[in-house]
């Protein structure tokens, strides 16, 4: 068990640990991306810098200039519904009845069209189909499923889970719900931590057990839900913690093989370079550090004098591989389809932060269980001012490939890439949604 070095001035000098929220530096302000002349397997080309045989075309996006005029808001998560058809999750904003379900109605060559089936939703995020083929959307508080192709999409809205923690933004953090279904039909649901770190230097938020009060308290948080199946599109009212001590799930996903894979959006102190952002493989009953522990073995700074999780024992469920620090990983895929074998069967993540390592999509090459190779001396890009510099990893993991690596913000050009949703579509192309940039994107084979 090892105390973190790096994080001694900010203790010694008495400063409250930076939240998630207040740390970061301000997302740059440019939002649109420069039109251009040149296609990407059909539609306008995105001026980004992608992996060789990869092009990113422009569904959806602000025009120049008309940024606050934009339909979509804040598009987090994409499902497609037919050859043409998709559903958007549009997030809207941080708070109450701001977010919207829209039918995007999208083909090469023609205007997109968009059409608000929902309104009034409450920071929705989690999108998916349920094992009775309905659509389900994750609202901060409740999950329901609705109809999008019905004449009144509204009236088919039914509330299957209700009761998940309302953390408000600013109150609290954390508030996103997402959701996977298990093979069993089961729902596993993501509750953030009500904080960054549950306490401050010197004020840990306890019980008298001494453990932290947000988690391990009256009403469990940090952690995933697991709601079991009753059939015919019934969940038990009552859940069990199926997974403890994870601050940020909205990144899930199943492989075919059954394992559960989170990335976890850890702690947020200031330094560059730590703490770094975890895969980790969900299983029943394990508890995985928040807010005792981070990456491998590191002891957070708040709960240096805890005894009850040594960092590096059993009781602390370690990642499997560590992540780019600050790279913020919101959303998680297995990729099934056919336009790129190069791809098949790997994992795809959208790194969402704006700090050096983030906004990016990358993939892993991952075995039959579906997680990456781990090797020691593993390590990960950093951009800077058009430079690159792979740093190493302090613990043994799995390297990326990156599938966008010029993504930075370029001033006139493109703004800094803010991914959160993927989805493979029927032809194989991956969808992304970006909510700071309200854009669309497809990601196909690079050919006009």
């Amino acid at each position: 068990m090892r105390f973190a070095p790096f994080l001694a001035p900010f203790l010694a000098l008495g400063l409250a640990a930076l939240t998630a929220a207040g740390s970061a530096p301000a997302a740059p302000a440019q939002k649109t991306y420069a039109p251009t002349r040149q296609t990407c397997d059909g539609w306008p080309r995105a001026p980004i810098v992608m992996a060789p045989g990869l092009c990113a075309g422009l569904v959806t996006a602000p025009s120049p200039g008309q940024f606050a005029a934009r339909q979509l808001k804040m598009p987090r998560t994409l499902l497609q519904l037919s050859a043409r058809d998709w559903l958007v999750v549009d997030m809207g904003g941080w708070g109450d009845r701001q977010g919207s379900a829209w039918l995007m109605t999208a083909e090469s060559g023609k205007p997109v069209k968009l059409t608000r089936l929902l309104s009034g939703l409450t920071m929705p995020h989690g999108l998916g189909r349920g094992p009775d083929g309905a659509v389900y959307i994750g609202e901060m508080s409740r999950i329901f499923r609705f109809d999008p192709l019905a004449a009144n999409p509204a009236a088919t809205v039914s509330y299957v889970v209700t009761g998940l923690p309302d953390n408000k933004l600013h109150a609290n953090r954390h508030p996103l719900s997402n959701f996977i279904f298990d093979g069993d039909g089961s729902l596993l649901v993501n509750v953030g931590a009500p904080s960054d770190q549950c306490g401050t230097p010197g004020k840990p938020n306890k019980l008298p057990n001494g453990r932290c009060a947000e988690s391990e308290g009256g009403e469990p948080t940090a952690g995933v839900r697991r709601y079991a199946y009753l059939g015919n599109g019934r969940w038990d009212a009552r859940f069990t913690m199926f997974a403890r001590g994870l601050r940020n799930s909205l990144a899930l996903a199943r492989h075919a093989s059954g394992t559960l894979v989170q990335a976890e959006n850890s702690i947020d102190y200031d330094s560059e370079d730590r703490p770094y952002e975890e895969l980790n493989v969900l299983r029943a009953g394990a508890h995985y550090g928040w807010p005792y522990c981070f990456d491998d073995t590191m002891v957070a700074p708040v709960w240096a004098a805890q005894t009850f999780m040594p960092c590096n024992s059993p009781a602390h469920a370690r990642p499997h591989t560590l992540l780019p620090p600050h790279s913020a990983p919101l959303g998680m895929l297995y990729y099934d389809g056919a336009m790129f074998p190069s791809l098949k069967g790997r994992l795809l993540i959208s790194l969402h932060g704006y700090r050096m390592p983030g906004a990016r999509i990358v993939a892993f090459d991952v075995g039959p269980d579906g997680l990456p190779a781990v090797k020691p001396g593993a390590r990960y890009p950093v951009y800077r001012g058009g430079a690159v510099v792979n740093r190493p990893y302090p613990a043994p993991a799995a390297e990326s490939r990156v599938l966008t690596p010029g993504w930075d913000l370029k001033p006139g050009l493109r703004p800094m890439g803010t991914p959160v949703g993927l989805a493979v579509a029927r032809d194989g192309a991956i969808w992304v949604a970006e909510d700071k940039n309200a854009t669309v994107l497809r990601i196909a084979v690079d050919r006009p």
